[in-house]
């Protein structure tokens, strides 16, 4: 009724199968090594309180509402 359900229509790229496969089971795979630590530590722990940092140094330094052409947008 809905149509043939023998052959699928399109055809599938091996590589992009073979790659899909391996991102749903990348987990099976994964090793830890010095560099996929550092790259851990460094997005799980550094890049996060440089952020923090910056945000709890820099809050309420500017106000960009209320300001007119030329008035600095420096509030210290």
């Amino acid at each position: 009724m809905a149509g043939d359900h023998g052959k699928p229509t399109l055809h599938e790229d091996p590589a992009f199968v073979r790659y899909a496969t391996l991102n749903t089971n990348r987990y099976r795979y994964f090793r830890w090594t010095p560099r996929t630590a550092k790259f851990t530590f460094l997005y799980v722990a550094v890049i996060p309180t440089v952020l923090g940092y910056l945000a709890f140094a820099t809050d309420g330094k500017w106000e960009f509402r209320g300001k007119k052409r030329g008035d600095p947008i420096r509030e210290f």
